[in-house]
């Protein structure tokens, strides 16, 4: 079948002529009900990605298959969920890659786990509240497959990491350095601490626990995202912006700190 052809059961992007985006999983028989009018799923089903379908009242609608972006924004959630411009400087800040195993805490809605899933890696998920456990199941689950290696138990990461030589921890949670201690002797030597948090004030508690442990080449940074408006002479910066989400703070698992005596004993 073409690549382009949208089948039963998955999701689309509808996207009306304001820009108003609407994300539906397509059954038949079934149709959608917006202000601007119905489009039965029928119509959309064997449809081309990238076709524009009338509705009842002859509106048309673009329809796409939606990116990671559009789901994070548009799935349902128990917990707020970290943007995709955070999303994306997680990835390469932490350094996620094929293979590697990821400890998770605070798993949210789920918007971070299928991230790093899609980027090849494995991820053990800690999450204290089930009802949140649950929906970040449904959401990764919808998006990626029930296939995909992604395990999330009710536990408290403050009060231990199970997992051992783990390549990456990420947390998103309010204290996060309650963990730096476990993390110590969780992560493998070289492998990467990194906490999502919404103050300074709870990033610089973070930042000096780290210091009092194995970790170095610490590093702290909020990402902001300005879009622009351009058409024909009209070429300005749009009049808002996804300015300051959080702070991402990232570092290192040492054997020893640079500064730390490593000269033969006498």
């Amino acid at each position: 079948m073409n690549p382009s052809t949208l089948r039963v059961g998955e999701r689309v992007m509808l996207i009306d002529g304001k820009d108003r985006r609407y994300l539906i999983s397509l059954r038949e028989g079934a149709s959608f009900h917006t202000h601007a009018g119905i489009v039965n799923h029928d119509d959309l089903i064997g449809a081309t990605e990238g076709d524009v379908i009338a509705g009842s009242t002859g509106r048309n609608f673009l329809v796409l298959r939606p990116t990671l972006g559009d789901v994070v924004l548009k799935m349902p959630r128990g917990a707020q969920v970290i943007y995709p411009k955070d999303l994306g400087a997680i990835l390469m800040s932490a350094d996620i890659g094929p293979g590697m195993r990821i400890l998770e805490a605070g798993v949210g809605s789920g918007a971070l786990s299928m991230t790093i899933l899609r980027a090849g890696a494995l991820v053990k998920g800690y999450e204290i509240r089930e009802d949140f456990a649950e929906r970040a199941k449904e959401n990764v689950y919808a998006m990626l497959g029930t296939d995909v290696p992604y395990d999330v138990e009710i536990r408290d990461v403050t009060l231990g990491i199970e997992e051992t030589d783990l390549d990456r921890i990420l947390l998103d949670m309010p204290e996060p350095w309650k963990v730096v201690e476990h993390a110590e002797t969780s992560l493998r030597p070289g492998g990467i601490f990194l906490a999502y948090l919404p103050t300074i004030n709870q990033t610089q508690l973070l930042r000096e626990t780290l210091a009092r442990h194995a970790f170095g080449l610490c590093e702290t940074v909020e990402v902001l995202r300005r879009t622009w408006h351009i058409e024909n002479r009209s070429v300005r910066p749009d009049h808002r912006m996804v300015a300051h989400t959080g702070f991402l703070t990232t570092a290192r698992r040492l054997v020893r700190h640079l500064d730390e005596d490593v000269s033969p004993s006498q």
